[in-house]
């Protein structure tokens, strides 16, 4: 049985141009912080054409979007540019040195567009903020395309749960810059209730980055 493919990818130089808790239901406070709505439904199945978990990092792994404002920026971007290459975003966790997302395209081929505008935008913005011009702020990216539906599953629930691991939150819907509780109010119950009960410690996803505290 053929095992999910997975590849390590550098990014391209950047220039300077353009045990699960029960939903509540309620809506989240995430507009409170100018979070972008993600208006889509949660998919209950793999699409055929790609679904991919992919992780991307800062370089030397610096908190460069540490901060609620800068995290809501890279965040909205993340979402937005999604939606303009037309990637359906199942799952995604935003951090100050690295983020997650699980999505799926028609047309696979354009996530290195995606990463690339996405990667270009958001540095511009943050060496802009700094006054740090041409500073390298993107490092590498991994993909793994998805193939089976339980592989699929345990990878949302990963995503979702993340900020848990990392010792942000203890709920994972209490972050806001996060799919959970977007997931939470779409998903229906029993679908919510499926991928919550996932286990994922023996998920194998780059993450061995040291996040700061919110505080």
């Amino acid at each position: 049985m053929p095992q999910p493919s997975e590849k390590r990818e550098q990014a391209p130089a950047l220039q300077e141009k353009p045990t699960a808790p029960q939903p509540d239901r309620e809506p989240r406070p995430s507009a409170a912080i100018g979070l972008r709505n993600w208006p889509h439904s949660p998919a209950h199945h793999l699409r055929d054409a790609g679904t991919y978990i992919i992780t991307a990092g800062t370089y030397k792994k610096v908190a460069v979007f540490k901060g609620a404002s800068r995290l809501t920026v890279l965040t909205n971007y993340i979402l937005e540019l999604a939606d303009r290459y037309n990637w359906s975003l199942q799952a995604w966790a935003v951090f100050p040195n690295h983020y997650h997302v699980v999505g799926s395209s028609q047309v696979p081929e354009s996530m290195r567009s995606f990463l690339r505008h996405l990667h270009s935008v958001t540095a511009i913005e943050a060496n802009k903020s700094d006054h740090a011009p041409g500073r390298r702020v993107w490092f590498e990216f991994w993909e793994t395309r998805i193939s089976f539906p339980r592989s699929y599953f345990a990878r949302l629930n990963y995503v979702h749960q993340n900020a848990v691991r990392h010792g942000l939150v203890r709920v994972p819907s209490q972050y806001p810059w996060c799919s959970a509780g977007w997931f939470e109010s779409k998903a229906e119950r029993s679908f919510f209730q499926t991928v919550s009960g996932f286990r994922t410690d023996k998920i194998t996803v780059p993450d061995d980055f040291e996040v700061p505290s919110m505080e």
